[in-house]
């Protein structure tokens, strides 16, 4: 297990400020980035204190099968702002709308 100190939590936030606009990615493809591919539970909770380091969008991250963080009331709003749709299971496709890294 990852220890959770500073550095990692600017590693993961630094990515996730990387999202583009109208894009998603999973926690897990931010544990690969971040060098941590079997950490994406320590992703989530770094994303769930984001707030105590500045302003990420956060909003961009989902689940491996598209689905929105269910204690993230707003999330699925702030995605339509950016353009995205949902299927009809309220998941967001990531067929098109993954953010694709190398």
């Amino acid at each position: 297990m990852t220890t959770l100190n500073k550095e990692l939590i600017y590693q993961v936030l630094a990515i996730v400020q990387e999202i583009p606009f109208g894009k998603v990615a999973t926690y897990g493809q931010i544990a690969q980035l971040s060098g941590h591919p079997k950490n994406a539970r320590l992703v989530g909770k770094i994303l769930k204190m984001a707030d105590l380091f500045g302003s990420y969008p956060c909003h961009r991250v989902v689940n491996s099968n598209g689905r929105p963080a269910p204690h993230f009331l707003n999330q699925k709003d702030l995605l339509k702002q950016e353009g995205l749709t949902f299927k009809s299971n309220g998941h967001v496709d990531l067929s098109q709308y993954q953010w694709k890294t190398k």
